[in-house]
């Protein structure tokens, strides 16, 4: 069986151009891995290579000696440009170069054939799904023929003639190659690694425990997860994916008790700059911690920290999330401002943002149509797709409330009728009573 190296990144990543999140993990498991395994091929990535010491040395030895390697540029990650680098200099063929539909590719890469997927959100449609990982399979065979007639798909190789391809062993390459004929495929090295459990083992290890609700388990392998990187490449930085979803699950587990659980998830964050970053990841966190952190000790440091975080995200973002997290918040520090000045300002505000989430959100509806005949639909995809219709109507309607529209109960019982599950609508129900309390007492009600 032939081998395949996958180039990416792991997690849920941010495309900093778009503001938009992918989950590379299902990118990876749902679209490529199958894909791969349908065309014949192993598939590998860095995360479930075996190794012991740096992980530097299996992984150039992957990308020098794997039959295919497979690029996904999806929010243009840095590494996964640098390593289709070093396979394009050292491999003249055999390699396939991907990317979600919303990537920009910068002028190098227009010199290679990209195949496009599109995200829906963090989440891959069902139909995406079938439909990329037949034209993976696909591609992989038609580029294995290719190699075998020795047609270049290396812009390196196509545009320096005679350009030699290195191999393992040698002191100098000595073998030409030319754009019509280049040099065969290595063979592949062996790894000489120590067996021990790979990152992928211990991040599902991580997602089981999640599941369970077993959070301070979860966070303890997560944290093992990151020493172990740290270890294997001391001079990188951290992978901020690793960072958020530690502080997430220290949060979340409570332990020893929610509000240190909250202060250490902060200082974990503090690593990525939170007040400076354009990671809406990184913001909608520190958000969320500072915001739970007021509702704890009614410290007005935490309300400020949580607001810019909100802030900041939706104006990077534009989603509906921060902004109606923001507007409720801005309510909040208005009900309790001393300066009638500094309440007008901070009501106002919170008007205006809702209003462009009511936009949003309807601009998102006339995206996201249901499904016509929903007996034609993954059930999986299905079900996610009417939790995210749920929580849009619930925050168009949240919003109509805090704009005193007259037909706010009206779409709060569109979203209560298209709720999957009745803990989303007390969840509504809940914010929805806190804001119209926070509205009883404003002596700003009627602007």
């Amino acid at each position: 069986m032939g081998t395949c190296f996958v180039v990416m990144g792991f997690g849920k990543k941010t495309d900093f151009e778009s503001g938009r999140t992918f989950d590379l993990d299902k990118s990876y498991r749902n679209l490529i891995k199958p894909a791969v395994e349908a065309a014949g091929y192993e598939c590998t990535r860095a995360d479930e290579i075996v190794h012991s010491g740096l992980i530097d040395v299996p992984m150039y030895k992957q990308l020098q000696a794997a039959d295919i390697v497979i690029a996904d540029l999806s929010t243009s990650n840095k590494n996964a440009f640098y390593e289709l680098g070093i396979r394009h200099a050292l491999r003249p063929h055999t390699t396939i170069v991907m990317a979600e539909d919303g990537l920009k590719a910068p002028f190098d890469v227009n010199h290679v054939v990209v195949h496009h997927y599109k995200h829906l959100g963090e989440d891959i449609g069902f139909d995406e799904v079938m439909r990329f990982r037949a034209i993976l399979t696909n591609a992989i065979s038609v580029i294995s023929e290719q190699a075998i007639a020795d047609r270049v798909d290396s812009p390196v190789y196509r545009f320096i003639n005679g350009l030699a391809v290195p191999m393992i062993g040698m002191a100098t390459p000595t073998t030409p190659v030319s754009p019509a004929v280049p040099a065969k495929p290595t063979p592949a090295v062996p790894d000489e690694s120590a067996a021990g459990p790979t990152h992928s083992d211990l991040m599902r290890q991580v997602d089981d425990a999640v599941k369970a609700g077993d959070f301070i388990t979860a966070k303890t392998l997560l944290a093992a997860i990151r020493t172990m990187m740290k270890t294997d490449a001391p001079d990188r930085p951290e992978d901020p994916f690793i960072v958020q979803r530690l502080a997430l699950l220290t949060y979340k587990s409570r332990h020893p008790t929610e509000q240190a659980a909250l202060e250490a998830a902060s200082r974990l964050l503090e690593g990525l700059e939170p007040q400076v970053s354009n990671d809406t990841e990184t913001l909608g966190l520190w958000g969320s911690i500072h915001k739970r952190l007021w509702s704890l000790t009614r410290d007005i440091m935490h309300l400020d920290e949580a607001i810019r975080a909100y802030e900041r995200g939706f104006y990077i973002r534009n989603d509906y999330y921060n902004g109606i997290n923001l507007a409720f918040l801005l309510n909040v520090r208005a009900s309790l401002a001393t300066d009638r000045t500094e309440a007008i300002a901070d009501f106002v505000i919170a008007r205006r943002v809702r209003r462009e989430v009511v936009e949003i959100c309807e601009r998102w509806l006339l995206d996201n149509p249901p499904p016509v005949d929903p007996s034609t639909t993954n059930q999986k995809t299905l079900e996610q797709a009417q939790c995210n219709r749920y929580w849009v109507l619930a925050t168009i309607s949240e919003a109509k409330v805090g704009l005193n529209a007259a037909d706010a109960q009206q779409e709060l019982d569109k979203a209560y009728e298209a709720a999957p599950d009745t803990w989303m609508t007390q969840t509504t129900r809940e914010q929805v009573d806190n804001l119209r309390a926070l509205l009883a007492v404003s002596p700003l009600v009627g602007l």
